[in-house]
C-alpha cells in the first residue's frame, strides 16, 4: 500500500484511515478485533480514536474505544504496524472543552494506559479551546514530544483563523506545531474546508485527515428517503442530506457506480483521496464485509472526467447561485 507523508512529520500513512468511534458502540469487542485485524492485514496503518469515545452511550464514561484498541494490541502484537492517532480536549463529555496543560498531561497518561502503548504516534486536539492560551496548549504538546510520549501532534475542528494562530505561536516560541488537521469534509460537506482551510493547509504543508468522509453513511447510498433513516443508529444524522443537492450527488454516484463497477462509498472515498492536500480519508466499519468495501476505494483511480462529474454534482448551492465553478 503506497503511503503519504503526514505534514512535515516523520509519519507515513495509507490514504484510508480507520475510525475508532464505533468500537464499544455499534461494534462490540469481538467485532472490533476482526475489523482491526482485517484493516492492518490489508496493508493499511492509520487508526484514529479519541479519549471520549464512546461517552455518548448510556453507562459509558469514555475511553471504551481506546481500551478495545489496547486490548487488541496486546492480543495481536500488531502495535508496530499501526500509526496510532487519538485525541484529547473534550473534558469528560462532548460539550466540554479543555486544552489546558494540566488536562493534556493527565489525558495522555490515561490514554497510554488504556491503549497499552508507550507512545502515541499522532496526538490531536479534539476541539479548539479558546479559553486556554494557545501558548499553554502548544508548550504542553511540545513537552510530550520531547518526553517521547507523542511523535507528532494534530488538530481537529479548528477554524482556519485559529489554526493559523496556533502555527504562529509554535513558530514564534520554537515549539512543535500541528502537523495535521481533521476537518469535516466530504462530497456533501465542501465549503468550509475548500474555501478556508485547504489553502492554509497546502501553504503550510499540513496533513489532512478528513472525518465524516461518507456524510454519516449518506454517501453509501443507504439512505434515500426518510423511511430509510431507521436502518441504523446513525440514520437521523443524515436527515439534512435528503434534499435536492443530496439526491443530485447520489444520482451521479449511481451513474458512476455502473460505469466504474464500484460502490457509491468507494467512489466517494476515492474522490476525497484525490483531492489536493488530502492525506487520508477517515471512515468506520462495524463488520469486515463493510471494511472490504471501503478498502477497495484505495485501488480505485478516478479519471479527470469522473472527478469533474462528481465536482459538478456536489457543487455547493452558494457556488451554484453565484455562477462559480470548482
Amino acid at each position: 500500500m503506497k503511503t503519504r507523508k503526514l505534514g512535515r512529520s516523520q509519519l507515513e500513512v495509507a490514504p484510508l484511515a480507520l475510525g475508532g468511534n464505533v468500537f464499544g458502540w455499534t461494534a462490540d469487542r469481538a467485532a472490533s478485533f476482526k475489523v482491526l485485524d482485517a484493516f492492518v492485514d490489508a496493508g493499511l496503518n492509520l487508526i484514529d480514536t479519541a479519549d471520549v469515545y464512546t461517552v455518548w452511550i448510556a453507562g459509558n464514561k469514555g475511553g471504551e474505544s481506546e481500551t478495545i484498541i489496547g486490548d487488541w494490541f496486546k492480543q495481536s502484537g500488531k502495535r508496530d504496524r499501526v500509526v496510532l492517532a487519538t485525541k484529547c480536549g473534550m473534558d469528560g463529555s462532548i460539550g466540554e472543552k479543555n486544552l489546558s496543560s494540566a488536562h493534556i498531561k493527565g489525558a495522555v497518561e490515561r490514554s497510554l494506559q488504556r491503549l497499552r502503548s508507550d507512545y502515541i504516534d499522532l496526538y490531536q486536539s479534539h476541539i479548539d479551546d479558546e479559553g486556554t492560551p494557545l501558548e499553554e496548549t502548544m508548550v504542553a504538546f511540545d513537552e510530550l514530544i520531547k518526553e517521547g510520549k507523542v511523535r507528532a501532534i494534530g488538530a481537529s475542528n479548528y477554524t482556519a483563523q485559529r489554526l493559523s494562530l496556533a502555527l504562529e505561536v509554535s513558530a514564534h516560541h520554537r515549539l512543535a506545531r500541528y502537523e495535521s488537521l481533521q476537518p469535516h469534509y466530504s462530497l456533501y460537506e465542501r465549503i468550509e474546508f475548500e474555501e478556508r482551510l485547504a489553502p492554509l493547509c497546502q501553504k503550510e504543508e499540513i496533513g489532512v485527515i478528513t472525518f465524516l468522509s461518507l456524510a454519516r453513511g449518506f454517501l453509501t447510498g443507504k439512505y434515500r428517503s426518510e423511511a430509510d433513516l431507521g436502518q441504523s443508529k446513525r440514520g437521523e444524522g443524515v436527515r439534512n442530506c435528503l434534499n435536492e443537492r443530496g439526491f443530485r450527488i447520489l444520482s451521479a454516484l449511481d451513474e458512476l457506480s455502473r460505469e466504474c463497477r464500484a460502490t457509491p462509498a468507494q467512489l466517494s472515498l476515492a474522490w476525497l483521496m484525490a483531492r489536493p492536500g488530502v492525506t487520508a480519508a477517515l471512515a468506520s466499519a462495524t463488520r469486515v464485509e463493510q471494511l472490504h468495501d471501503l478498502i477497495e476505494s484505495t485501488r480505485l483511480e478516478l479519471s479527470a472526467a469522473h472527478i469533474a462529474r462528481l465536482n459538478d454534482a456536489s457543487r455547493p448551492e452558494s457556488v451554484l447561485h453565484s455562477g462559480g465553478s470548482t
